[in-house]
């Protein structure tokens, strides 16, 4: 069975490609309460038709470009914690044609929901359940979109965590990492005190005197930040990923409750739906495309990988008994390997090969030959090779022990490995050819990296996990740009590059799905 959602219901079949040279734009400029030009405002210019944002920021000079929109009407408005500006509706755009809008800023407050989790982590005070609410129900989303966002009373505060020890389950539901009864209600006692109308915290984190301790700044290079950013059809998606299949087409992994994977169209912002045949939480963590059209998945929650035959809907599910996380298809076999309790698994035969070696793998990366990288995100986590054809295993120590390798690209451009150091706030360079490793060390407090991609330049792209910013690293120099984000809570697990080069996607708290790219 296939689930077709029509964002807005019309089939924009008329216009090129986002990134056309015919394309319209939109700019102008941005002045403060002081009459000034005003830097680092995101002005959010979307098209309801197709449920797609472009985010650009504004730059010293209060200026900010956004390019390449294709026809249609669209909405501008304004995301700059502190300041407020009002939006502007009705813009028809088409073809080439060049419109200009300018914004006012006037004085406003910065929300509790306006911060990174590594800011809200400095300034929320300490209180009983606070080190499990930020170390493990963090592991899957911020506080931002689900916490300081509404208000709760204590009752409020205890179903919701009940409905994610039940519902969700995976860490919270896990004793093993400590979220017992007591605990539980440790993390409710703290959700009523910072997030209800008996809050202790003040209206606004600005009042703290920490609060300039935590505010950060960018480069001028940042303002040249393009986002595209297209809805999910619902509120419980939570998109994980969003991986091109070299047709036009991006898979989408819904780790929410959806039990689905969606196919987004970005020309018209369609999205289909496949539904999986399991009825428990499946926590969708990857859709992988498959040379013969196919998709394949895992079920994290299930502990299982699926396969999809797009073109009928069918689901056919996999298990084997072994954790499984994330999935990668060698383009030349078919053979499906998976992490969690590394796994390949034969299409043909229908069996899994478990490579006993490597009970506890995250990121997971092919070479030319089909040899499977992958990183052990543990305390002393390795990176480590599986030779395709003898099924040999070999490990590599990090300069870093405590590091926690987690995502791993290989980057088939000059034959060597990036690994993110998630505890150690670095990427890691491996050459195989040397077996030498080299690691940079990233900017910020706590830059815990986590999505990893390299560019055709040979840019090496990271997210942040609790800073709510993207990098770049310049491998031959070292240095590192951040980026801000348009949204608090960005959450991207994943960066795959498509062939336009840019880097794609997914922010499961907003449910939303894009990519980015720099211009020039």
């Amino acid at each position: 069975m296939r689930v077709s959602h029509l964002l807005a219901g019309v089939a924009l079949a008329a216009f090129a490609f986002v990134g056309a040279a015919s394309a319209a734009s939109m700019s102008g400029v941005i002045t403060g309460p002081d009459g000034k030009p005003f830097k680092g405002a995101f002005v959010q210019v979307r098209n309801a038709a197709m449920h797609m944002t472009v985010s650009v920021l504004s730059d010293r000079d209060g200026k900010y470009l956004a390019p390449d929109l294709p026809d249609g009407e669209y909405r501008l408005s304004i995301r700059a914690p502190g300041f407020k500006g009002d939006p502007k509706g009705g813009v028809k755009l088409a073809g080439a044609q060049a419109e200009t809008a300018d914004f006012a800023l006037k004085k406003g407050e910065v929300r509790w929901a306006d911060l990174s989790i590594q800011q809200g982590e400095a300034l929320m005070p300490d209180h009983k359940g606070k080190d499990m609410l930020f170390g493990l129900c963090m592991a899957c989303h911020g506080f931002q979109s689900r916490m300081a966002s509404v208000s709760r009373d204590e009752d409020g505060w205890r179903d919701r965590v009940n409905y994610m020890r039940k519902d969700m389950g995976f860490f919270v539901s896990d004793p093993r990492f400590g979220l017992t009864d007591q605990k539980a209600e440790e993390v409710v006692q703290y959700l009523a005190s910072m997030f209800s109308e008996d809050s202790i915290l003040p209206k606004s984190p600005t009042e703290l005197p920490k609060y300039k301790d935590v505010a950060r700044s960018f480069s001028d290079d940042a303002s040249k930040i393009v986002y595209v950013e297209y809805e999910m059809p619902g509120g419980n998606r939570m998109p994980w990923s969003a991986k091109p299949d070299g047709k036009g087409s991006f898979w989408i992994p819904y780790y929410g409750k959806a039990n689905k994977i969606g196919r987004l169209d970005p020309k018209t912002g369609h999205v289909d739906e496949f539904p999986v045949n399991f009825t428990g939480t499946a926590l969708i963590h990857s859709a992988v495309p498959a040379p013969d059209g196919t998709i394949w998945l895992t079920e994290q929650g299930a502990n299982q990988i699926a396969h999809l035959d797009p073109a009928t809907g069918k689901v056919t599910e996999y298990g084997d008994g072994l954790r499984k996380h994330t999935a990668v298809v060698d383009p030349r076999t078919g053979m499906v390997w998976s992490t969690g309790g590394l796994t390949r698994f034969d299409p043909k035969t229908e069996q899994f090969e478990a490579v006993k070696s490597v009970p506890s793998s995250y990121g997971i990366s092919l070479d030319k030959d089909g040899n499977a990288w992958f990183a052990e995100m543990v305390s002393n986590g390795k990176i480590g090779k599986v030779d395709a054809k003898s099924g040999d295993v070999r490990k590599w120590s990090l300069p870093t022990v405590t590091g926690t390798p987690r995502r791993i690209v290989y980057n088939q451009a000059d034959d060597t490995v990036w690994f993110a150091e998630f505890a150690a706030g670095k990427i890691g360079h491996f050459d195989p050819k040397t077996e030498s490793t080299q690691e940079f060390v990233l900017p910020g407090p706590k830059a815990t990296p986590y999505a990893l991609g390299v560019d055709r330049d040979g840019m090496v792209w990271y997210s942040s996990e609790h800073m709510d910013v993207i990098g770049k690293l310049d491998p031959a120099s070292g240095k590192v740009t951040e980026y801000p984000t348009p949204r608090p809570e960005n959450s991207m697990r994943d960066f795959f590059l498509d062939d336009q080069g840019h880097m794609w996607f997914g922010s499961p708290p907003n449910d939303r799905v894009g990519y980015f790219y720099v211009r020039k």
